[in-house]
C-alpha cells in the first residue's frame, strides 16, 4: 500500500489512475476485511464515481486538491450523507440516514480524497479496545490475537493492514492515540477547537477531538491542513488562522522535556525503552512535572462519564437492553453523578490547565508514553504492572487522559523495537502549537527513530 503523498504523486506524474487504485482498494478490502473486521460500511459505487471524476479533471487540465485520488474512511461516527451514522451502536441502526457529510469529510473530498467506507469502534466511543458487542471484534493487524485499541480501533487497524492510507478518528480520553500507539501507526490529536466536530456524533463534547491516522508525518500533516478552518456548525471550532506544518526535521534550539511523576509509572519494559529511543534522538534530558496528573485522569472520568451519560440519557432509560454490555453499566454508574462531583472536576480542570501552560513557558515540547504496553491479548482482561494487577480497558488511557483533559495537542508516533510489538510515544506542545509537534515528529522520522510498518496483505 502506498502512503498518499506517493499516490498522488503518480497520479499526478501519470503512473496510474484515481480508478485503479480505489479498484486495487475495494479490491483489498473484499479480500481482507472477512478477517480484519475494520469497515461497517463499503461505499463501492460511490467511490468508483468519485475516483472517475477526479481522473476526468486531471485529463481536461482542471484543478485538483492536494489529496486527488487518495482513498480514506472514517470511524463510524461521522456523518456520511445518505448513510446511517452507527457510531458503534445497535440502537442508532432505527436513524435515518445521514443528509449531509460531515464537514471532516466534506473538507477531505474538496481536497479530492476518495471516501471508502465507514470503520469498526467501541459504542459511543466509549471504550479503548474495540470489541464490539454488535459489530464484533478488530484484530490487531500486527498480531490478530491481541485488540488494536480503541475506541478508533478500526481507523487505527485499517490504517495499520494497509487497507486505506488515511483514516479519521475521535479522541475523547485517547481513542486516537491509544489505538494509533498499538497498531504502530501515527494517530493525531490536534489541540480542542482546532478541527471542527460538525457531523460527528460526540460522546463528551467539552473533551472530543477528531484527528487523522496515516502511515507517515507528511500524510498526517498534509490532512490536518486540510481539514483547518473554522466551521458555524461547530461552535468551538477556532477562527484562529491555518497554520502550514513545518516538516524541514530542523529541531536546532527547541526545547524538549520528558514527563515525569505520573507519567514515569506503571509502563511495561518495552515502552520504557522506546521512551529513552526518542528521548536520546531528540535530545531530551530534562524532565517536567505535570502536577496532579493521576487528579486529572479521575476527573477526565467523571467528566466524561457524566457528560455522556446525561448525552444518552434518554436511550438509557427507553433501550438500555439494547446497549453493549460494555458501555450499559458505566453510562448507568455516570447518569448518577452527583452535579456537584462534576462542577468540582471543571473547577479543578481550569487549574490544571494553567499550571500545564506555565511549564510551557520553559519548553516547548513533552514526551511521555502513549499507552502503559503494547496490545494486550484480545481475551485478557488485566495486567501487572510494577508489581501490581490492574484491569486492562482502563488502564490504556493511562498516559493519554490527563493530556486530552485540557485540549493539549499531540501526536502518537510508532517505534518498533526488535522482536516486540509497536508501541506508541506522545509528543505534546502547547495549545495551537501544533506546528513544533510535526516539525520534531519529521526529525525523527528522518532518522528512522520512528516508523510505521504496514502488515503485508
Amino acid at each position: 500500500m502506498h502512503t498518499a503523498a506517493e499516490i498522488v504523486q503518480k497520479i499526478h506524474q501519470g503512473e496510474t489512475t484515481a480508478q485503479t487504485i480505489v479498484q486495487a482498494t475495494l479490491t483489498r478490502i473484499s479480500q481482507q476485511d472477512e478477517h480484519r473486521n475494520c469497515f461497517t460500511t463499503v461505499l463501492n459505487s460511490s467511490a468508483l464515481e468519485a475516483s472517475a471524476e477526479i481522473d476526468r479533471k486531471i485529463a481536461a487540465g482542471e484543478t485538483v486538491g492536494p489529496l486527488a485520488g487518495v482513498p480514506f474512511a472514517v470511524k463510524n461516527l461521522f456523518d456520511i450523507a445518505g448513510t446511517v451514522t452507527l457510531a458503534g451502536s445497535k440502537i442508532n441502526q432505527d436513524h435515518p440516514p445521514a443528509k449531509q457529510d460531515a464537514t471532516a469529510i466534506a473538507r477531505l473530498k474538496a481536497a479530492g480524497a476518495i471516501l471508502i467506507g465507514a470503520l469498526n469502534m467501541d459504542e459511543y466511543a466509549y471504550g479503548f479496545v474495540t470489541i464490539n458487542h454488535h459489530y464484533g471484534v478488530t484484530p490487531n493487524p500486527h498480531a490478530p490475537s491481541r485488540i488494536s485499541g480503541g475506541s478508533s480501533g478500526g481507523s487505527a487497524a485499517s490504517v495499520a493492514a494497509g487497507l486505506v492510507p488515511l483514516a479519521l478518528g475521535s479522541d475523547t480520553n485517547g481513542s486516537i492515540r491509544v489505538p494509533a500507539s498499538l497498531c504502530g501507526v501515527y494517530g493525531f490529536k490536534p489541540t480542542y477547537g482546532r478541527l471542527s466536530r460538525a457531523g460527528a456524533f460526540l460522546f463528551s463534547s467539552s473533551l472530543d477531538h477528531i484527528g487523522p491516522f496515516a502511515q507517515t508525518v507528511q500524510d498526517i500533516a498534509t490532512t490536518f491542513e486540510v481539514l483547518q478552518g473554522p466551521d458555524h456548525r461547530d461552535p468551538i471550532c477556532t477562527h484562529r488562522p491555518a497554520i502550514s506544518p513545518n516538516l524541514s526535521g530542523d529541531i536546532e534550539g527547541m526545547k524538549v522535556a520528558i514527563a515525569t511523576d505520573h507519567f514515569a509509572h506503571g509502563m511495561t519494559t518495552t515502552v520504557a525503552q522506546a521512551l529513552e529511543k526518542v528521548a536520546t534522538a531528540i535530545g531530551a534530558i530534562e524532565t517536567v512535572t505535570l502536577p496532579e496528573s493521576a487528579r486529572a485522569r479521575a476527573a477526565a472520568y467523571l467528566i466524561t462519564a457524566s457528560e455522556g451519560s446525561q448525552l444518552h440519557l434518554a436511550r438509557l432509560q427507553t433501550r438500555l437492553q439494547n446497549f453493549d454490555p460494555a458501555t450499559c453499566d458505566r453510562f448507568l454508574a455516570g447518569a448518577m453523578i452527583p452535579s456537584s462531583w462534576y462542577i468540582q472536576a471543571q473547577r479543578f480542570r481550569r487549574w490544571y490547565r494553567d499550571q500545564v501552560r506555565e511549564i510551557f513557558s520553559t519548553v516547548d515540547l513533552i514526551l511521555a508514553p502513549t499507552t502503559p504496553c503494547p496490545a494486550p491479548r484480545i481475551d485478557q482482561t488485566t495486567m501487572e504492572l510494577e508489581g501490581k494487577v490492574v484491569l486492562i480497558r482502563p488502564h490504556l488511557g493511562f498516559y493519554t487522559q490527563p493530556l486530552s483533559f485540557i485540549g493539549l495537542p499531540v501526536l502518537s508516533v510508532p517505534v518498533y523495537l526488535p522482536g516486540e510489538r509497536p508501541v506508541g510515544i506522545q509528543l505534546i506542545a502547547r495549545p495551537h502549537d501544533e506546528a513544533t509537534i510535526f516539525n520534531a515528529a519529521a526529525a525523527l522520522e528522518q532518522k528512522g527513530i520512528v516508523q510505521a510498518n504496514i502488515v503485508p496483505s
